[in-house]
């Protein structure tokens, strides 16, 4: 059985590129506590437009969908799942819930572990949830033309309880001790669980909804406000190829961390500046809301839609938005582009040709 030994990973780990990543996040942290006590109502805005982004785009890297519409009124309890794919993204719903809500009292033990997957599965009948898997299986991958090809086999079905039981005791040790960044251990913890890959159904949403969980416990609380698994649906690529790099040559103990590490650290320290960026534009004192939309045009590239601007300033209303869209459009300051659920706007060419003569 594989062995687990995580006060030793420090020793592969520390270079040049994930010092720097370390250092970042540390300064971060340490930043984040002033934002939540300045812009507490702007932030409680945030928390609800992440949790939706957070179920939607990790279920949908499960190839689990619903309408956007749905997905709201999903989360915000506005109505019951219709089918098997709303199921288990109300199942997301709860979890996360329960992880916002509780997370300081969940310790990471492979009970505890159980109960999270049997709540992702409260909603679906049968008994898929709270159950380690009961036969072996294989991570397989798709090429273009539909043919498969085993990238992992991971733990088989008979070894998988008393992994999860080694594996879940040496990282709560190792969390204890203080000696090993938990910036190092929590994506050796989740690579390690995704290779044992516990379950019939539900690993890949687990092991994201066990990252949040455990940024949390260690004061990293950026997932609450930005969501971590859109940043992963975005960079799913990277996320699959690092985590095949990074899994070759686990089972017997010859596996680089170093790959999925970095990715993992990568994708926290994006949201941590996505987030800074929307926290420094609320700093801009004396703007009013109609400046803050326009200011989203001054400092971003490329087509910008009506729910993008949304993301960034979740405290102003649907309504004033449209409205400050089509004052700006009128203006001439911004064009339209696209139609129907495609509609964007970006800064209009005259505009940018004006800010290009001011710089120069």
């Amino acid at each position: 059985m594989r062995k687990f030994d995580y006060l030793s990973i420090d020793n592969h780990l520390y270079n040049k590129e994930i010092v720097g990543l370390l250092s970042e996040l540390h300064e971060f942290r340490g930043k984040q506590e002033l934002y939540m006590e300045s812009y507490l109502d702007v932030l409680e805005a945030m928390v609800k437009v992440s949790k939706i982004q957070s179920t939607g785009a990790s279920n949908r890297i499960e190839g689990i969908y619903t309408s956007e519409k749905r997905l709201g009124d999903l989360v915000n309890l506005k109505t019951e799942p219709r089918n098997r794919n709303e199921e288990e993204i109300a199942g997301y719903r709860e979890v996360l819930n329960t992880i916002h809500e509780n997370y300081d009292h969940i310790v990471p033990r492979s009970n505890i572990i159980l109960q999270l997957h049997r709540d992702l599965y409260v909603y679906n009948s049968g008994s898929v949830g709270g159950n380690y898997k009961n036969a072996d299986n294989v991570i397989e991958e798709a090429n273009e033309n539909g043919e498969k090809r085993v990238r992992f086999a991971p733990v088989p079905a008979y070894l998988t309880e008393m992994t999860m039981e080694e594996m879940c005791n040496s990282f709560v040790d190792a969390l204890k001790k203080d000696t090993v960044d938990p910036l190092l251990l929590i994506p050796v913890f989740i690579l390690d669980f995704l290779c044992v890959h516990p379950f019939n159904d539900g690993n890949g949403r687990m092991s994201r909804l066990l990252t949040l969980l455990l940024l949390y416990q260690n004061s990293y609380i950026v997932g609450k406000y930005i969501s971590i698994e859109m940043m992963i649906e975005k960079s799913k690529d990277s996320y699959y190829e690092t985590l095949e790099r990074s899994s070759y040559g686990w089972h017997d103990g010859t596996n680089d961390y170093g790959p999925f590490v970095r990715y993992y650290l990568g994708v926290v320290l994006a949201a941590y500046r996505e987030f800074s960026s929307r926290v420094e534009t609320l700093r801009k004192q004396g703007l009013s809301k109609s400046d803050r939309v326009k200011k989203i045009f001054d400092t971003r590239v490329g087509k910008i839609s009506k729910s993008d601007i949304l993301k960034f300033c979740p405290d102003i209303s649907v309504t004033t938005i449209e409205k400050v869209l089509g004052e700006l459009v009128k203006e001439g300051y911004i064009q339209k582009v696209g139609g129907g659920r495609s509609t964007a706007y970006i800064v209009s060419e005259k505009e940018k040709s004006s800010q290009e003569i001011t710089r120069e």
